[in-house]
């Protein structure tokens, strides 16, 4: 991992979170809850998503980033939190997953 990729990481997703409620934005905090065999991101690892669709953290290195975005801007929208599953991709393609052959739990709450 690069020292770029680090800091990305690194920084606070939930103090970055705190800073965009605070200008006003809609934000939804995804937290990685449960892990299984192999998992790209470790247990309480965090993605701060805002209603403009930007982001910031990490829960999967980027295998389900985009399908936890979809759901956090749903999240935002209905006020409603979420608990979100994701493992090894299976016989479709197209399937949402990860290659590492983990599997995760993430909880994804709005922030008030």
């Amino acid at each position: 991992m690069s020292a770029r990729e680090r800091d990305f990481f690194d920084e606070d997703a939930l103090a970055v979170a705190g800073a965009w409620r605070r200008a006003g934005r809609g934000v939804a905090l995804a937290t990685v809850i449960q892990t299984w065999g192999s998992s790209p991101r470790p247990l309480g690892s965090q993605l701060a998503v805002a209603d403009d669709g930007r982001f910031h953290g990490s829960v999967s290195g980027g295998c389900v980033e985009a399908a936890v975005i979809t759901e956090a801007r749903e999240v935002i929208r209905t006020g409603q939190a979420r608990l979100l599953s994701f493992g090894v991709a299976a016989n479709e393609a197209f399937e949402v997953g990860l290659p590492c052959g983990g599997r995760i739990r993430v909880f994804v709450e709005p922030v008030d």
